[in-house]
């Protein structure tokens, strides 16, 4: 903990998603640091407090963890094992390998998810074409996924014979099968919660995918009925509490003829959600950072959020003392919104941050 009061946050990995965290940590006051393979990665570029090393590294990510209160991801490939290290030696891992398991092992992910009630694709480990052919019960195509390190559409193939099948299995990657779902579009549920349990949804957004890749996202998603948009947030909600997710959870669905079917789960800030940062008042890099507990001034910010979340909070990364100006509060109204209720709220969050209780005066 720096003398801010505020968490030093160590982010593993030093792409778009940690530049875009640092750009938030900023305003939230946070001592934001990466781990970095490089001095001229996308984050390492906009990032004071660089190190320079690989996740899969146990070395490299001790040394790292030394200097933080508290490390997360931009991304799923640090091993499991190390992560696990981490933990036991004390380091404050968020979301803790437990959870990321799940994120890293899509057999075990969806096992889990159908232990829970969650709908999702038929599927089933496969070692040969003869296994495809049975999982496939006469109908083809059918999708085949490596167990883990596949993303943005790497890792997944759509085959349409035992010939294709054999082609893949070749590859000697660890597979399953999952029955090809004829969707009528993608949808993407993010949701936030935080170490002591508060969860909080964002609109759910369609999302258009090109060669596996997320190319276009509409939020929130047009003409979903009010119903199903509900369903979509309370299923990401309870699929964050179940596996014990701190941070953010982005699901990713297939909104068919039968329902909604869960078909990825995401651990971090995700493409999905990088309309919050110009749409939402906080933004899911600011969620992400949020997702802690810790004494003084930072969980005095966890409270105020969570108590009014129309309220913007804004730190100077300033050394805490008396009489210094360490941030501001600020309140944004409606056309009609009285005045007095705007500042009412401002004085409330600020003396709250101040002196832990909410004083309107």
């Amino acid at each position: 903990m720096t003398g801010t009061g505020m968490p030093i946050v160590g982010m593993v990995g030093g792409g778009q998603l940690a530049r875009m965290t640092a750009a938030a940590a900023i305003g939230l006051g946070a001592t934001f640091r990466v781990l970095a393979t490089s001095n001229s990665e996308s984050a390492a570029l906009v990032t004071h407090d660089v190190a320079i090393g690989s996740h899969a590294s146990l070395p490299d990510l001790s040394k790292f963890a030394a200097h933080c209160d508290v490390i997360t991801f931009d991304h799923e490939h640090v091993p499991t094992e190390y992560l696990e290290e981490l933990a036991s030696a004390g380091t404050l891992v968020r979301p803790g390998p437990a959870a990321l398991r799940y994120t890293q092992d899509k057999l075990a992910m969806r096992t889990r998810l159908e232990e829970l009630g969650v709908p999702v694709p038929r599927f089933a480990p496969v070692s040969s074409a003869a296994d495809v052919t049975e999982f496939t019960q006469g109908k083809w195509p059918v999708v085949l996924k490596a167990i883990s390190g596949g993303y943005d559409g790497k890792g997944v193939w759509v085959v349409h014979s035992a010939a294709e099948a054999a082609e893949v299995l070749s590859h000697g990657v660890a597979l399953m099968a999952e029955e090809f779902v004829p969707f009528r579009r993608e949808l993407a549920a993010q949701v936030a919660r935080s170490a002591c349990g508060q969860g909080a949804a964002y609109p759910v957004v369609e999302t258009v995918q090109v060669d596996g890749i997320c190319r276009e996202v509409i939020a929130p998603a047009p003409g979903l009925p009010a119903d199903l948009a509900i369903e979509a947030q309370e299923l990401a909600l309870r699929i964050a509490s179940s596996l014990g997710v701190t941070g953010l959870l982005a699901v990713e669905l297939f909104e068919t003829s039968r329902g909604l079917l869960v078909n990825e789960l995401a651990m971090r800030p995700h493409n999905s959600g990088h309309w919050t940062i110009d749409g939402a008042l906080t933004s899911q890099f600011e969620q992400h950072l949020l997702g802690g507990t810790d004494p003084d001034i930072y969980d005095r910010y966890i409270h105020v959020m969570a108590a009014d979340p129309g309220v913007k909070v804004h730190f100077y990364g300033k050394e805490v003392r008396p009489g210094r100006k360490l941030g501001h509060v600020t309140v944004v109204g409606r056309p009609g919104d009285p005045v007095d209720s705007l500042r009412d709220r401002a004085r409330r969050a600020a003396s709250y941050l101040r002196w832990g209780i909410e004083d309107g005066n």
